[in-house]
């Protein structure tokens, strides 16, 4: 899970202004995974993107690491 933890982060990273707040916390259930992301609220926007294209495109990604793992990731975008 450490994987797609530092996946998620570097894209993150190169898309916000404000690099060094973005926290990712992993919250490990039985047959699923919580990442729980925190980023500066100036940069929320960005990662959601307009319509919500951004986080539907991190999300996809997610689900294809996730699908390797046999496992369920959801990504929250947390203020």
């Amino acid at each position: 899970m450490q994987k797609v933890k530092v996946f998620v982060e570097n894209i993150v990273k190169s898309i916000v202004d404000h690099p060094n707040d973005v926290n990712i916390k992993v919250v490990e259930g039985e047959k699923s995974t919580i990442l729980e992301l925190r980023v500066n609220p100036e940069d929320v926007s960005k990662v959601i993107g307009k319509g919500g294209r951004i986080a539907k495109a991190i999300r996809t990604l997610i689900g294809v690491l996730a699908g390797r793992a046999n496992k369920r990731i959801f990504l929250e975008i947390l203020e």
